[in-house]
């Protein structure tokens, strides 16, 4: 398999990214229920109040399955999250707690059975999954093009206003490594 950098240096448009960054990794979760937890924390809100939020969340509450599957919402309502996300989180602690979810489970589900097994959890949808396949298993061919730092990086080093279809149509030449180029894709932001 070629290098991922070298590929996606191949793109005119992704090659001055690599070369600004370096080489980014994408490394797997060392807890992937935790990692879970935070794409949920984080989701739709700035950085400064997922920040907030999540470390209210850590200093309250040990952040385990076991742990938080009983917790009543109203007490992650404490820590500043939304009654539906307080919901998603004990959803997830159940799911894993019972099902027994860790990196070794899903190690030989492809990407999309991984969404599958995950969007069954109540809360959990596309963009919440591809953050767990990136972040917490370290999948490298993911695009998130529900998240809206990924489409306005798009737009940041294509001139071509395109909609989320041709965004996924354009990221084929990214491919195997699509997880990684959106790591780039996030940076161009910045």
């Amino acid at each position: 398999m070629t290098d991922p950098y070298d590929h996606l240096r191949e793109d005119q448009a992704l090659a001055p990214l690599v070369a600004d960054y370096g080489e980014l990794a994408l490394e797997p979760a060392e807890d992937p229920f935790e990692r879970l937890v935070v794409s949920i924390v984080r989701q739709q809100l700035s950085m400064a109040s997922a920040d907030a939020i999540e470390e209210r969340l850590f200093e309250q509450f040990d952040v385990t399955p076991t742990a938080l599957r009983d917790v009543q919402v109203e007490k992650f309502r404490d820590v500043g999250l939304s009654k539906r996300k307080g919901q998603t989180v004990r959803n997830v602690a159940v799911a894993f707690d019972e099902h027994g979810y860790d990196r070794e489970y899903f190690a030989a589900y492809s990407d999309d059975q991984v969404l599958d097994e995950l969007t069954e959890i109540t809360g959990i949808g596309p963009w919440t999954g591809k953050m767990f396949c990136m972040f917490a298993l370290g999948r490298e061919d993911v695009f998130p093009v529900e998240d809206l730092g990924i489409r306005k990086g798009i737009q940041e080093i294509d001139d071509d206003d395109l909609d989320r279809d041709a965004m996924i149509d354009r990221a084929e030449r990214w491919r195997p490594y699509r997880s990684i180029a959106s790591l780039y894709l996030w940076r161009a932001l910045d």
